[in-house]
């Protein structure tokens, strides 16, 4: 077989990502325009200055995801491939990868141990059901701190060595320390076991996997010895609450729409989410060694969200890395209230506002630098849409309170009258709903077209589209108000826990929800209060948003509710296809076998070391001996040996 044919060409790759930022540019510079011409009527204030550079920035920021929506809709619609544009073709009944080593590697810390076992032995037994299962390996790498919670975690993994021998292998290592956290742990698997093996399929203690999409994978490595790297689109799963419902729902629904888009004007720039996603082995040893960034914490030390400065090294080495949008089967889990996902964002906003200190290290691919300014935007543009609405409020006082002068010049015949521009205003207003919303309503479409049983038929699908929108207009104030809070306190200097997510479903009772809620509904009161009686008709532009935070501690006590979700699921709301249609890997794990208390897992294989050198983000290309090889990937091969697959000695000396 000769692999070469296989590799994936991009057609008109530069055009499109020119196309994509002169959309951007065009729509945002529109906008703006608009907004200038409102603002402008009756003369800007230096509020209103400030006002207008904060518009142009968050509404430049929405018109990206606007119209990656519009192009994922596009292609799904037409059944494309976004990165060679070519028809999609039915996949073959079975990928027949060549002879390979791969490990399923999960990287865990102080998580419940049964949900951990459960979860990979459904990952394997789904795996085992396909005729091309040899090969791979599964590998617990344990940091968990906690004594008692670790000798459950060896009974439940030496429970699940017994039951999947001897057709499947399964290792547990746990490390004496937990140095560098998550990216810590994997780089010390490597450095020990490293060359072992061909391919490492990166799990997190929530990852699911069907054997189908891991063997998919590792024929699609094979199939192109450039790639470094393959990224599937993970789908939460398993959540009863009304929240998880609703936070699955719209993955569900946008998720695949919105990643077919990126991967249009990405290319073989695509990004790394941290696990649900295949690495060729020594592509990332050579060039992920992760240094850690000058000064202290929040900003300095460990790099926190690894997974996106990973993806920028490998592609700086030459390694193409690839966001895959076909390939199904691929779950998480999600917090189930909304203050365990705001616990989480916490942590990724640190991770996020690190990232802004690499936009200018040596060697990185533009792609790269972009989606280190995408990530910390995310969250940065909470910041600046609230401190735009408080601006726009003081304005707002200040014109209504204020008395216009009629006569500015010293000898006017005519007065100067106050003008409105409803002309301009209700279309900008109409304009930007349209911008937030249309992804939404394109992920709907695409499902009411497409797949409307795998949401419970057409009625459902549009109830359910209208809740969720619901929902996300109530909460947004709230996770505007938290974001601006995590970002002022990362900036302010202080540090984060990075502790185990909480994944089971439980309701939040109602004097935490006020405890941490109470800031949020004084300021809310406040805001409207304010705004009544000063400003009465910006009270009621600003209603979504004083509503959103009188209703906090409601809002998270109802969301977190398990006894509403389900009455909601019963109702037909809120389903997903993961619901609708269950893949064996998601009906297994209801079935999962329990381990004897206390079995005593296989000590892990003996070692097979290699060097994992530590990068530089101030010089490239690295310094180079005389006898090291080029740190990029060697040229395509017919070959399909393992020497030739995995044979690119990339060689990255420290600094």
């Amino acid at each position: 077989m000769n692999s070469a044919d296989r590799s994936t060409r991009m057609p008109w790759l530069a055009a499109r990502q020119a196309g994509v930022a002169l959309l951007v540019l065009a729509t945002t510079l529109l906008g703006s325009w608009a907004m200038l011409e409102i603002l402008r009527v009756n003369g800007i204030t230096a509020l209103q200055g400030i006002v207008l550079c904060l518009f142009v920035i968050t509404f430049g920021w929405i018109t990206i995801a606007f119209w990656t929506a519009i192009i994922g809709f596009v292609l799904q619609l037409t059944r494309r491939d976004p990165l060679s544009l070519t028809r999609l073709a039915p996949p073959p009944s079975t990928p027949e990868p060549g002879e390979h080593r791969t490990a399923l590697v999960m990287p865990i810390c102080n998580e419940d141990p049964a949900r951990v076992a459960a979860g990979l032995e459904s990952t394997c037994l789904s795996l085992l059901e396909q005729s091309h299962a040899r090969g791979f390996e599964a590998f617990v790498l344990s940091d968990t701190r906690d004594d008692e919670i670790a000798r459950r975690e060896a009974a439940a993994i030496a429970g699940l060595q017994q039951r999947l021998a001897p057709r499947l292998v399964v290792h547990y290592r746990r490390r004496e320390d937990n140095q560098g956290r998550k990216a810590g742990n994997l780089a010390d698997f490597c450095r020990r076991w490293g060359h072992r093996y061909d391919y490492l399929v990166v799990l997190d203690a929530d990852s699911l996997m069907g054997g189908r999409t891991l063997v998919s994978l590792v024929d699609a490595m094979q199939a192109d010895p450039d790639i470094g790297l393959i990224q599937t689109v993970p789908i939460p799963v398993r959540s009863a609450s009304v929240f998880g419902r609703f936070t699955q729902f719209a993955a569900a629904l946008h998720s695949p729409l919105l990643a077919t888009g990126q991967c249009f004007w990405q290319g073989h720039a695509a990004n790394f989410w941290g696990h649900n996603a295949i690495l060729r082995t020594r592509a990332f040893m050579a060039s992920c060694g992760l240094p850690a960034l000058p000064g202290k914490p929040p900003l300095g030390g460990d790099i926190l969200s690894h997974d996106f400065v990973e993806a920028a090294l490998m592609r700086r080495a030459g390694w193409k890395v690839q966001l895959d949008t076909r390939l199904g089967e691929s779950y998480e889990e999600v917090p189930s209230n909304i203050l365990e996902f705001a616990k989480r964002d916490r942590r990724w906003i640190q991770g996020n506002l690190q990232h802004l200190r690499l936009l200018a290290a040596a060697g990185l691919h533009p792609m790269n630098r972009l989606h280190f300014l995408f990530g910390a935007l995310a969250y940065l543009t909470s910041l600046l849409w609230g401190l735009m609405l408080v601006i726009s409020t003081v304005d707002a006082i200040g014109r209504a309170q204020g008395q216009h002068d009629f006569f500015r010049a010293g000898y006017q015949l005519f007065p100067d009258w106050p003008v409105a521009t409803p002309e301009l205003i209700m279309p900008l207003l109409i304009s930007t709903a349209g911008v937030l919303l249309l992804p939404k309503v394109l992920g709907f479409l695409l499902a009411f077209i497409q797949r409307p049983a795998a949401f419970g038929g057409r009625a459902p699908l549009l109830a359910s589209t209208l809740l969720e929108i619901g929902i996300a207009i109530l909460i947004a104030p709230v996770m505007m108000l938290l974001h601006s809070g995590f970002i002022l306190s990362v900036l302010g200097g202080r540090p984060v826990s990075w502790d185990a997510q909480v994944r089971e479903g439980r309701s939040v009772p109602w004097g935490t929800a006020v405890r941490y809620t109470w800031l949020a509904t004084l300021i809310g009161a406040a805001w409207a209060t304010t705004t009544y009686l000063f400003a009465p008709l910006f009270f009621w532009w600003l209603s979504p948003v004083w509503m959103g935070l009188l209703m906090a501690a409601p809002l998270i006590k109802v969301t977190s509710s398990l006894t509403l979700g389900r009455r909601l699921y019963r109702a037909g709301l809120l389903r997903v296809p993961a619901e609708m249609m269950p893949s064996t890997v998601l009906q297994r794990l209801s079935t999962a076998s329990p381990s004897a208390p206390e079995a005593h897992p296989m000590p892990p294989p003996p070692e097979d070391p290699g060097e994992m050198p530590v990068q530089s983000f101030s010089r490239w290309p690295p310094r180079q001996s005389p006898a090291s090889n080029d740190a990029a990937p060697a040229k395509r091969t017919t070959s399909t040996s393992p020497s030739a697959r995995t044979g690119h000695p990339l060689k990255a000396n420290p600094e």
